[in-house]
C-alpha cells in the first residue's frame, strides 16, 4: 500500500424528512466539488424546531478525502 494523506472536513446536512437524508445531502454535496471521498462519519444529530414542531433534521458529518498537495 502506498503512502497517502487524507483531509477531514465537517459538514452539516439538512432535510425536512430524516437524519439519513440530511447526512446523504451533506455527502452528495461534498461529492460535487471534492474527489476521492473515502469515509463519512456521523458525529452529531439534531433537529431545528419551529413553533414546537420539527422543521428540519440536521446531521453533522465528518468527511475524509484523499489530499493531493
Amino acid at each position: 500500500m502506498s503512502d497517502s494523506v487524507y483531509k477531514v472536513i465537517e459538514l452539516v446536512g439538512t432535510s425536512p424528512e430524516s437524519w439519513e437524508k440530511a447526512a446523504a445531502n451533506a455527502v452528495n454535496q461534498a461529492g460535487k466539488s471534492l474527489r476521492d471521498l473515502r469515509i463519512a462519519e456521523i458525529i452529531d444529530l439534531d433537529m431545528h424546531l419551529e413553533d414546537g414542531k420539527v422543521k428540519a433534521y440536521r446531521a453533522k458529518v465528518k468527511v475524509s478525502f484523499k489530499f493531493e498537495g
